[in-house]
């Protein structure tokens, strides 16, 4: 839903601003005398001398009581839209549940998301040379993704430490949970020390 909704937002956003961008290059260049062909009378951009807010539009509800106070009404509803958005897409959507096939097909058992990382966390944690690991579900309920973060100890050998996750912690995640696939996003990062004074 968020990637439908991002997709239209920054299509009409684009949109107007390419013919925003448009309607002035094609007044402030002059373009419609250069290339002979005429504007609507709507159009507000005629010429290189045209603004885009002349003082009849900057003076006309100046008077007006209720024009300050829509006016700011209406920018901070867009600003708390645009931070909505914004945190929306930093926020990962983390995944609830599992859904797993039953062999008799009646019915699909349903899994806590929640649970199934923490088994996986602490699967990874008991691996040599991982400190700490972090877990965090994505995807769809029927086809779920994993992202994980592993913080190594400073004897750690990365390569090690990737192979043994994905092929025992992570492979008996998706077999416990009945999943044909289980597509994993693995970051490392190693554990900051202080350099040792050596007398």
């Amino acid at each position: 839903m968020l990637k439908a909704v991002n997709r239209v937002l920054l299509g009409l956003l684009g949109l107007g601003l390419f013919a925003l961008g448009g309607g002035v290059l094609l007044g402030g260049l002059d373009l419609q005398r250069h290339w002979g062909f005429d504007v609507p009378g709507w159009w507000p951009f005629r010429g290189p001398n045209d603004v885009v807010l002349g003082t009849e539009g900057r003076t006309r509800w100046r008077e007006e009581y209720w024009w300050w106070p829509a006016v700011i009404a209406v920018l901070a509803v867009l600003l708390a839209l645009l931070l909505w958005w914004l945190l929306a897409q930093l926020r990962r959507h983390r995944l609830g549940q599992v859904l797993i096939d039953s062999e008799d097909d009646v019915a699909a058992a349903r899994l806590n998301g929640r649970a199934l990382e923490d088994a996986i966390e602490k699967e990874a944690q008991a691996l040599d040379g991982i400190s700490r690991a972090h877990v965090r579900l994505t995807g769809r309920r029927t086809a779920p993704a994993a992202r994980v973060r592993l913080l190594l100890k400073s004897h750690a050998e990365p390569a090690r430490a990737l192979e043994q996750l994905s092929r025992e912690t992570l492979a008996h995640a998706r077999d416990s949970a009945g999943l044909d696939r289980l597509p994993s996003e693995v970051r490392l990062r190693e554990v900051r020390h202080r350099a040792r004074r050596v007398a």
